[in-house]
C-alpha cells in the first residue's frame, strides 16, 4: 500500500523558478526518492496508463519545427498522406483497444485544421469514443469554436506541447510563437477539454530550459492532466539531425522533477522510447513516469512493439492500466 494518503500532497501552482532549479540540483538518489514518495502518495506505483497514437494525416505541414520530419520545408523522404477515413481510424482504434490501450490519440500535421477536416475528425472522435476508449487529438492551433466542436463530439484530451522554454523556443520554431501555444492551451481548457502538454528533450537546450519548461507547465492555472516527456528522435533531413545526445540520467531527472511539480498528472514516456534501454525506462518509472505510448510507431517515428512492453511490464511487476498484469 502507498505510504501516504493523496490528501497529504499539496497541489501547487505557485512554484518559483528557483525552487524548480533546486530540485534539478539535488543529488540523483535524493531527487528520485523524493519523486517516488510523491508518486506513491498520488498514484499506484505499479500501474502505467497505456495510450496509442495514430497519425491520421501525415506530412505537408507548413510549420518549420526543427525536429519534425512532417514539415514541408525539409526533405526527409516522408510520404505525404491525406486525412484517413473514419472507417480506417476506427479499425485501428479497435486493434489498439484489443492490444490493451485505454486511450486513443489522433494526430494530424496541421498548423490549424480546416472546417472540412474538422467535420471528418469530429466523426472519428465520436466513433472511437463509442468504443469506450478515452480520446485525444493533436491538430495544431484551435479556435474556440473548433475546441467546442471537438468537445461536443466526445473528445476527452487535447495535446499541444510547449516543446521547450520560451527563450529556447525561437531556436527551434519561427512559424508559431510561444504565446500562440499558450493561447491554444487556454482555448481548449475553456472548452472543458483535458490538457496533454509537455516537451522535447535533447534539442540542444540546457538544464535551465528544461527547468523553465516544467516551471511554465506547473504554474498554469491547472496542471495538464498528461505531461508527455519526449526524447528527440533525430531524423535525417531535419535541422536537429546530428544533435548531441542527451545524458540519459538528465532525462530521468526531468521526469522526476515533473512528478514532484505536478503530483496528480500522468507523466508519459513518449517519443524516443525506442532508443531507451529497459534499464533507463525502469528508472523513469521509479522517478514517477506512469504512462506510455503503446505500439510500433508514434506518428512517423519508431516505438517499442507491444510484446516488448508486455515483457518489460511483467519483469517489473507493472500492470498496464485497464488490462491486467499481461499488459
Amino acid at each position: 500500500m502507498p505510504p501516504h494518503k493523496p490528501t497529504e500532497i499539496q497541489i501547487r501552482n505557485d512554484w518559483t523558478l528557483d525552487e524548480v532549479g533546486a530540485l534539478f540540483a539535488l543529488p540523483f538518489a535524493d531527487l528520485v526518492f523524493h519523486a517516488q514518495q510523491v508518486h506513491r502518495a498520488c498514484h499506484d506505483p505499479n500501474r502505467v496508463q497505456v495510450s496509442t497514437l495514430l497519425s491520421i494525416k501525415t506530412g505537408a505541414c507548413p510549420e518549420d519545427c526543427a525536429y519534425c520530419p512532417q514539415s514541408v520545408r525539409y526533405d526527409t523522404g516522408l510520404e505525404r498522406e491525406e486525412l484517413m477515413s473514419a472507417e480506417t481510424v476506427l479499425e485501428r482504434a479497435r486493434a489498439a483497444k484489443a492490444a490493451g490501450a485505454t486511450r486513443f490519440c489522433m494526430g494530424a500535421a496541421y498548423r490549424s485544421p480546416k472546417k472540412r477536416d474538422m467535420e471528418k475528425i469530429s466523426a472519428m472522435v465520436r466513433e472511437v469514443s463509442a468504443l469506450g476508449m478515452e480520446t485525444c487529438a493533436t491538430l495544431g492551433m484551435l479556435t474556440a469554436e473548433q475546441a467546442q466542436e471537438l468537445k461536443d463530439a466526445g473528445l476527452d484530451f487535447y495535446n499541444h506541447n510547449l516543446d521547450t522554454s520560451s527563450e529556447f523556443y525561437e531556436k527551434i520554431i519561427t512559424t508559431r510563437t510561444y504565446q500562440d501555444r499558450l493561447d491554444t492551451l487556454q482555448t481548449v481548457r475553456a472548452a472543458g477539454l483535458k490538457v496533454c502538454c509537455g516537451g522535447i528533450l535533447g534539442m540542444g537546450e540546457g538544464q535551465i530550459d528544461r527547468a523553465k519548461l516544467l516551471h511554465t507547465l506547473a504554474t498554469l492555472s491547472e496542471h495538464p492532466e498528461s505531461v508527455p516527456i519526449n526524447q528527440l528522435v533525430q531524423v535525417e533531413g531535419t535541422p536537429l539531425n546530428g544533435s548531441e545526445k542527451l545524458d540519459p540520467l538528465e532525462f530521468v531527472r526531468t521526469v522526476a522533477v515533473a512528478r514532484i511539480l505536478m503530483p496528480k498528472s500522468h507523466v508519459r514516456l513518449s517519443a524516443g522510447r525506442e532508443e531507451m534501454s529497459e534499464e533507463l525506462q525502469a528508472l523513469c518509472f521509479l522517478a514517477g513516469a506512469n504512462s506510455i505510448f503503446y505500439g510500433e510507431k508514434l506518428l512517423t517515428t519508431g516505438n517499442p512493439d507491444v510484446e516488448e512492453d508486455r515483457r518489460l511490464f511483467e519483469r517489473l511487476g507493472i500492470q498496464a492500466e485497464g488490462c491486467g498484469t499481461q499488459g
